[in-house]
């Protein structure tokens, strides 16, 4: 039977498009090591786990659309300790942080209007501009420089009529880059001259190395209109499974409006917002000691994968991904075969393929996204069946002789 022409479109997700092979290669008996996906090994805090077993309602009931009061006012305080002033009306919980940017997608566009993006980007959003039929137009940035922001003649070149925004994540997934005040400064002068909005993934908030300072797009309160924060409680708590996220911002019309897609919805999940607001008791010192172990993971990888000969990694300075171009003729290939033909002391690594993170035919070919999401011995691990992977591609698929 016939599929629409829209579903045709969409890509399959580079993050979890090779599971039938990790799968097989588990059934087989060899351990994958899985660095392709953001699913930490950090326990959830004590007091969102007690709030789930102590849930005593004798009826799980519809929720508020917009969220319930406790979580929205238990994020007025968490946004107050970093100087960020909103009120519980400026915030709406979402589904996830994936339904706040698909929620955003269809609140500020019409068919075929256009964001910028830099890239290479969160792979997903892809899919929610095509739900939506919004066109992205990307700036790409570059390893050379750590994938920094691109110059702002860059973006400008690319606002035409049906722009309709400017969406970044920061810290950014994939790359680990870490926005300056000047750069979302610069940015937000560029949409004040236009007239759009821009946008903000900031789910890896905390994470910020080498003391990098992070600054919230949210603490440019003289361009309050036109910006959207999108928040979630999956990295910040390892919460990954609890699709609770939030879209923040100062621009009434904009939320007034995209209750009209979560009234469609009902509301989000109720049993999780409950633990979601017990998470946002947690002391302070948890995030703390989940930054400086995401820190210390970093190191590992970075330092192990940095000695394997022709592979080239950025230095991220925030969230817990970086991007590593590979000695390779193609990234999704070798991948395959790290799961379907090899193993190193019976593991394997499985990694996030980094084509499908660029909108732009032809670029990401040879990268990948690698997560140091893990302990430091299944990161060490991973290293080293990294190595031994390549040496056993390039001399039996490639036919080079070293």
């Amino acid at each position: 039977m016939q599929m629409s022409n829209r579903i045709s479109a969409f890509q399959c997700s580079p993050i979890r498009r090779l599971v039938p092979y990790s799968r097989e290669a588990e059934e087989k008996g060899t351990h994958v090591i899985h660095l392709n996906i953001g699913q930490p090994d950090i326990k959830t805090p004590k007091e969102a786990l007690d709030a789930i077993h102590n849930y005593d309602q004798d009826i799980i009931e519809y929720g508020r659309s917009e969220g319930e009061v406790g979580v929205r006012r238990g994020l007025v305080k968490y946004y107050k300790k970093y100087g960020i002033e909103v009120d519980e009306d400026d915030i709406m919980i979402t589904t996830g942080g994936s339904e706040a940017i698909q929620f955003i997608f269809m609140t500020l566009c019409d068919p075929y209007d256009e964001f910028i993006i830099p890239e290479p980007y969160y792979t997903n959003v892809a899919t929610f501009a095509n739900i939506a039929m919004v066109t992205l137009r990307p700036v790409t940035s570059s390893p050379d420089n750590n994938f920094a922001l691109p110059s702002i003649e860059e973006f400008e070149k690319k606002i035409n009529k049906k722009t309709m925004g400017i969406l970044l994540c920061s810290p950014n997934n994939p790359t680990g880059h870490v926005y300056t005040r000047g750069e979302l400064k610069a940015l937000l002068e560029l949409c004040k001259k236009y007239d759009i909005f821009l946008v903000v993934d900031e789910v890896y908030r905390e994470f910020c190395y080498d003391g990098k300072t992070f600054t919230s797009v949210l603490s440019f309160p003289e361009y309050s209109d036109r910006i959207i924060c999108i928040d979630s409680f999956s990295k910040r708590f390892s919460m990954c499974g609890a699709r609770v996220g939030a879209i923040v911002t100062h621009n009434r019309e904009v939320l007034d409006s995209a209750l009209k897609l979560a009234q469609a919805r009902l509301c989000p999940p109720a049993v999780e917002q409950v633990a979601a607001e017990a998470a946002l008791t947690a002391p302070d010192e948890y995030v703390e000691n989940v930054r400086a172990e995401y820190e210390k993971r970093r190191n590992v990888l970075i330092s192990h994968m940095q000695k394997i000969p022709g592979v080239r990694c950025s230095l991220p300075k925030g969230a817990f991904y970086f991007v590593a171009d590979l000695p390779v003729d193609d990234a999704e290939k070798f991948d395959i075969f790290m799961l379907r033909d090899f193993s190193y002391k019976g593991c394997t690594v499985m990694f996030a393929p980094a084509d499908g993170f660029y909108v732009t035919e032809g670029l990401g070919k040879t990268e990948a996204r690698f997560a140091y999401v893990l302990n430091e011995d299944e990161l060490v691990m991973a290293a080293k069946c990294l190595e031994e992977g390549l040496k056993a591609y390039r001399r039996d698929v490639m036919g080079i002789k070293e």
